[in-house]
């Protein structure tokens, strides 16, 4: 046996916390009551339910279902006295209870929150929370078939306090303990990330420089012995000259500085453009690892300071 208290709820209360669990369409058709039985045709989704429920006199009930086919159970509601709709969200209120939170659609439209006990005892040491309304359990006209087969009452209109909200929020809010859709939060934000990325590359191709060097041929070794400074002073500048200019041997080192600089910018572009800044990447001379920080603060951060201002 089974006792249920039903209380009143504000709407607004309601419709945060079906945008937050959502809820499922219930329909029940009604049959007249008879001896203390009442008797309904229940479809929940793609279920439907043949329902038996026999009343006692202390106020507790049972309940007998049984399966049946979805054909006979559409018939079986058009042939129902009166007929309920309302979309059903579940909550736990903690402590291994649940409370059930029903919006009455048709044949009108109201709230409700209804809670089960096992018995009397379990029912009355209950802690009603403070976002519940009214407690219209002893209303007989807030009865589900009471409301298919006579109509939707009519509820005085129910106040909203602040400890009412903070109430439903601290319910429905601890799935968001780790973000919105449960991805654990960084303790940096994302142009952390994005400066670690970039250091590593940085890393890397500081690190590729000396190896391109070492791949690099050695360069020949020179025909004749160099002439001393003297020499070369009274020869006069154009002997001075050919001396300064580098070996051709040597430039594929050389070349390498500007390849590994151009990745590195590769890789800040395609940055620049999937955080959403217009700027192209200028190319120029090799930047060190501060320089590439520097320009990441100033395209990502620094905008975004401005529009908080």
């Amino acid at each position: 046996m089974s006792l249920v208290r039903r209380f009143l709820v504000a709407p607004s209360l309601v419709r945060l916390i079906r945008k937050e669990r959502g809820g499922s369409r219930i329909t029940e058709g009604y049959f007249a009551p008879q001896a203390g039985r009442v008797s309904y045709v229940r479809v929940d989704g793609q279920a439907c339910h043949l329902v038996l429920v026999t009343a006692a006199p202390d106020g507790t009930s049972s309940e007998e279902r049984t399966d049946v086919p979805r054909a006979h159970g559409d018939a079986l509601m058009d042939v129902c006295s009166g007929k309920a709709a309302y979309d059903r969200t579940a909550l736990a209120l903690g402590g291994g209870r649940e409370a059930l939170i029903d919006r009455y659609v048709a044949p009108g439209e109201f709230d409700l929150v209804s809670v089960t006990f096992d018995g009397g005892d379990e029912a009355q040491g209950f802690s009603v929370p403070a976002w519940f309304g009214p407690e219209v359990t002893g209303d007989p006209s807030y009865d589900r078939h009471a409301v298919a087969l006579q109509g939707v009452p009519h509820p005085a209109e129910i106040g909203l306090s602040n400890g009412a909200l903070d109430a439903v929020l601290d319910l429905i809010e601890p799935r968001f303990g780790f973000g919105r859709y449960g991805a654990p939060k960084t303790n940096g934000g994302d142009g952390d990330g994005m400066m670690k990325a970039l250091r590593r590359v940085a890393g890397g191709s500081a690190a590729a420089a000396p190896a391109a060097a070492e791949a690099a041929p050695a360069p020949a070794p020179p025909a004749e012995e160099p002439a001393p400074v003297e020499a070369q002073a009274a020869a006069g500048p154009e002997v001075g000259e050919a001396h300064a200019q580098p070996d051709a041997a040597s430039e594929p080192a050389a070349e390498s500085t500007p390849a590994i600089d151009s990745r590195i910018d590769d890789v800040i572009e395609s940055l620049s453009q999937a955080l959403g800044n217009p700027q192209p990447q200028p190319k120029g001379a090799a930047r060190g690892e501060d320089d590439i920080a520097a320009e990441f603060e100033r395209w990502t951060v620094r905008p975004r300071r401005t529009q908080q201002t």
